[in-house]
């Protein structure tokens, strides 16, 4: 009979990580990454410490048990910051009405905390599987994902992955990705008592607006992934001017460009590209690309018939989840840079995405053990003697 997890201990760890402060920015992972290690080499695990910029670290455990694939436990160790808001502190994990809240406690220290405890039941039960357990703990998933692209530009061998993040126990097979062009409009500098001397870079960047929606609503939206929806393209900043009575001759747009599976940043880029060259043969708009802003990453999917898929859905209906899945994430996260790697993944934890960067975040209790024992089913159907 399979081991449970133990829902005292989980809460007890949780709470020891909720009160490490990992909020990126600035990213202060070591911390956590230290309590990792010392609870995975606990268990037998052979663990590594990745510093992958001056202070910034990913966790990597492996434990050989026999012939068979390679299965890895993979979430990050950094929060947004706390902000303000909160009922109760941040950094101290109060239980109430069945939740559990604090910074992290769903995205992702709860994961974190759940892969720890199945990482437990398995070493308890070497008998029943075969193969290489393998949990990786990544920083940086907040800003840019700096810590997974790190370490999948190292080509890990693993076969199949499973991504803590919160999807209410259910099981995520695809996910969409973001690509944030800086766009920089050029007028012509005046003085403000004689606009009609310059060229207004902020009128400009108001008459390209509404092209860029066009675009969202005419072509992004009529493209559709059955699992992630609408691609999309938004602003998010602007930045025009730079004294009370000067014409101003710049003006910057970010650009927010959501991509569904199929989509790259390559071919996004292109399409703005194009956008913007007949923005100005058209209207006299001079625009161009000028930066980007770090993202995450891509989008990506799994195929529903894949091995950690089926096995991800099964193990989610057997711990009693309703809606097991497959279903699409709307956010990114690190799911894409280990199947550029080689892996199959899924992404699954407690918890609701909708609560994960506001105050008072939460996780349910129940949900959070539950999630335990799924990832632990998991990585026993994959590893089967």
């Amino acid at each position: 009979m399979n081991i449970r997890p133990d829902a005292a201990r989980m809460k007890r760890e949780l709470g020891e990580l909720v009160a490490i402060n990992s909020e990126n920015p600035p990213g202060g992972e070591g911390a956590v990454a230290q309590w990792a290690r010392e609870r995975l080499a606990s268990l037998g695990f052979e663990v590594k410490l990745i510093e992958y910029a001056p202070a910034r670290f990913n966790v990597e455990a492996r434990l050989v048990n026999g012939p068979g694939p390679v299965f890895a436990f993979n979430t990050h160790m950094d929060t947004v910051p706390a902000g303000n808001g909160w009922t109760s502190d941040a950094f101290t994990l109060t239980e109430r009405d069945g939740r559990l809240y604090g910074r992290g406690s769903c995205d992702c220290k709860g994961p974190l905390a759940a892969m720890i405890e199945a990482a437990r039941m398995l070493v308890a039960e070497r008998q029943a599987w075969s193969g290489t357990l393998m949990v990786v703990f990544t920083g940086d998933e907040e800003v840019a994902s700096a810590g997974a692209r790190h370490y999948a530009a190292s080509r890990p061998e693993i076969d199949a992955v499973v991504v803590g993040e919160p999807t209410g126990n259910a099981c995520f097979s695809a996910h969409k990705g973001s690509f944030r062009p800086v766009v920089r409009i050029t007028g012509k500098a005046a003085h403000s008592g004689s606009p009609h001397l310059g060229d207004n870079a902020i009128f400009r960047a108001g008459q390209l607006m509404p092209l860029l929606a066009a675009f969202h609503d005419d072509v992004l939206a009529q493209r559709s992934h059955p699992l992630v929806g609408n691609p999309s393209l938004t602003v998010t900043r602007i930045k025009g001017g730079h004294a009370d009575n000067v014409i101003p001759a710049e003006c910057e747009l970010l650009l927010d460009r959501r991509l569904i599976p199929g989509e790259t940043d390559a071919s996004a880029e292109a399409e703005i590209r194009a956008l913007l060259a007949e923005a100005e043969r058209t209207h006299g708009i001079r625009a161009e690309i000028v930066g980007y802003h770090a993202t995450t990453g891509g989008a990506t999917d799994t195929p529903e018939t894949a091995p950690v898929v089926q096995a991800a859905v099964a193990a989610c209906r057997a711990a009693g989840v309703a809606e097991a899945g497959p279903f699409g994430f709307q956010g990114a996260c690190d799911l894409v840079h280990f199947i550029e790697a080689g892996a199959e993944g899924v992404v699954i934890g407690a918890g609701d995405i909708r609560v994960a960067h506001r105050p008072d975040e939460f996780v349910p209790a129940d949900e959070f053990v539950a999630s335990a024992a799924i990832y632990a089913d998991i990585a026993r159907r994959i590893l089967a003697a």
